[in-house]
């Protein structure tokens, strides 16, 4: 055990918004423990937080496959004080529900929710022994309502939304605190970018980039925020779609993902 060195522990670590996130806590002087999947180019990533004077741990791993998952997580409990821990990996995407490889709305389900839960549970003990530790779970904007086209992405984002609040209410008077953020669309990569083009205005009413959204989330994880929204347009978004009608609200969702497959 590391005695002296604490790390925060970001899952999807290598690419996307999880990078950025990896990158934003070695510029704050956190050392970080990256977990992606094998090919993702992690190492890339962790070199560019050691570039930044932090030790950067990496870790290969398919988190779909709960074996391997626990072994990645007993891996981290036995050799490191981890004091955040940063749920970023996640799966997505726009498809007809009867028409999608099971596969594909299994993994939705086990990244998502299941990966997110068993990490969480298996990492806490860890987290409880630090004097002051933080736990970050990345839901989405398209938690607020059911979306046809993304059926199973948007019900597994209310879980994590769910399951963050009901946690940080748990863990009152303990050394962790959860946050769970919930950005608008990033343009990650090109496939995601290609996808908030095809959604027309409602998909870049909140568009953020994610460097700004890496910046609020971690300062606002480290005060202790439970609720994080990036962006004035996303507050707004928050509060507009509080006002509409849940039938109304769902259907400009779903004519926005519709569009996606059209496109």
């Amino acid at each position: 055990m590391k005695k002296n060195n604490q790390y925060a522990l970001i899952t999807g670590g290598s690419q996307g918004f999880g990078k950025i996130l990896a990158l934003e806590l070695s510029k704050q002087n956190h050392n970080v423990i990256l977990v992606a999947l094998p090919g993702e180019n992690i190492e890339q990533t962790a070199t560019k937080c050691r570039q930044l004077g932090v030790i950067a741990e990496t870790y290969e791993t398919d988190l779909t496959n709960r074996d391997e998952l626990l072994k990645m997580t007993a891996w981290a409990n036995s050799h490191f004080n981890i004091n955040i821990l940063i749920n970023n990996a996640g799966s997505g995407g726009t498809q007809t529900f009867h028409k999608s490889d099971l596969r594909y709305i299994e993994n939705l389900i086990q990244i998502n929710v299941m990966a997110t839960s068993i990490i969480t549970h298996q990492l806490l003990p860890n987290l409880l022994r630090q004097e002051k530790s933080y736990i970050l779970n990345v839901s989405s904007m398209a938690s607020f309502s059911p979306i046809g086209f993304k059926t199973v992405y948007s019900a597994t984002k209310r879980y994590i939304q769910h399951f963050s609040r009901a946690l940080c209410q748990e863990l009152k008077g303990t050394s962790v605190f959860v946050s769970v953020v919930l950005p608008g669309p990033m343009k990650t990569n090109a496939e995601i970018t290609g996808r908030i083009e095809k959604q027309g205005l409602l998909g870049k009413v909140g568009l953020v980039t994610p460097e700004k959204a890496a910046r609020v989330s971690i300062r606002k994880m480290l005060k202790r925020k439970p609720y994080i929204i990036v962006g004035k347009r996303n507050y707004v978004n928050k509060f507009l779609l509080a006002l509409l009608p849940p039938q109304i609200k769902m259907q400009l969702m779903t004519n926005a993902a519709k569009r996606e497959i059209e496109g």
